[in-house]
């Protein structure tokens, strides 16, 4: 067995700590859903370290607000906004019928969780597994050519702890049959992610491009707008800033030069674990299965036609 990645990063890093001795000039990042939460410190921290960075977001305007306040916090000026909501199908073939330059780095961080009723998209994808998966999917195959004219390209996914709580149920992962369960389905949804790392690096790493997949941490954000806000404890919860961390260890620091496929958690690669443990650490096999991966890869495939 091959030994787990550590960084010297941990619980506590924040962003600008990971990226403090790196210098990004010259690349080009995407940060989906990088007008609130732990984005906009990732793309803060991306662009603090001398990046170009495109906020990709939903809401415009606030997207407008969350770069000149990373411009003014950093003195960066090539940090942009362009429209897409990862939900809706014909808004991610917009975003990427319109971009044509290289592409370095791709953060995957938009997300929802634990809607309290099934809600589907107009192609009847169940929401959480359309936004935070689906949608995020269609994005990287779509940006696949920029991506490889980068020549060595990073993919993030940004996945969560809550994948421990189910696998990807490929029989019925839009709920057509099973009863809607809010937890299970962002679950399935954030192993997805994981599963997406694994499959990026397999099929794409001869074109320069792995991708790796996080757990950010427990962060306040508007991600628990449907869960009665964070109930984690106390000592286990991080600022936007650390959470953001982990982020931009797997998209622009050195110490992860040709590492993909893996899961990160606290700045280091999580160990795999057979059950889920009481403090809900590690990363599930079946989210790193490459079987689980490849199979996941076509239907989405055909799901995104």
């Amino acid at each position: 067995m091959t030994e787990l990645i550590t960084t010297p990063f941990g619980f506590a890093s924040t962003a600008a700590e990971v990226l403090a001795d790196v210098d990004l000039t010259g690349r080009r990042a995407v940060v989906t859903g990088g007008g609130a939460g732990i984005g906009i410190e990732t793309a803060r921290a991306l662009a603090g370290a001398g990046a170009e960075v495109v906020l990709a977001v939903r809401r415009v305007e606030a997207g407008a607000r969350a770069a000149a306040d990373i411009t003014a916090a950093t003195g960066n000026p090539q940090v942009t906004v362009r429209e897409l909501d990862v939900a809706d199908l014909h808004s991610v073939r917009r975003f990427v019928a319109g971009w044509d330059q290289p592409l370095h780095i791709l953060v995957n961080n938009a997300g929802i969780m634990a809607l309290p009723e099934l809600a589907r998209t107009a192609q009847g994808w169940e929401l959480q597994f359309a936004t935070n998966y689906l949608g995020h999917f269609a994005l990287t195959v779509g940006l696949h050519g920029a991506l490889a004219a980068a020549r060595g390209a990073r993919v993030v996914l940004v996945a969560s702890a809550g994948h421990l709580f189910s696998p990807v149920i490929f029989d019925d992962p839009h709920y057509a049959f099973r009863p809607y369960d809010p937890v299970s389905a962002y679950a399935q949804s954030k192993t997805a992610d994981i599963l997406l790392a694994v499959a990026v690096s397999r099929r794409w790493s001869d074109d320069g491009i792995l991708a790796n997949a996080l757990n950010p941490g427990a962060i306040a954000t508007g991600l628990q707008k449907h869960t009665g806000g964070l109930r984690t404890p106390p000592e286990r919860r991080k600022s936007p800033q650390q959470g953001a961390a982990t982020s931009v260890l797997l998209a622009a620091s050195p110490l992860l030069e040709g590492v993909g496929g893996r899961y990160f958690d606290d700045g280091a690669e999580a160990p795999v674990v057979t059950e889920r443990p009481a403090d809900f650490r590690g990363v599930a096999g079946y989210a790193l299965d490459l079987g689980h991966a490849e199979r996941l890869w076509e239907e989405s495939l055909t799901l995104i036609g």
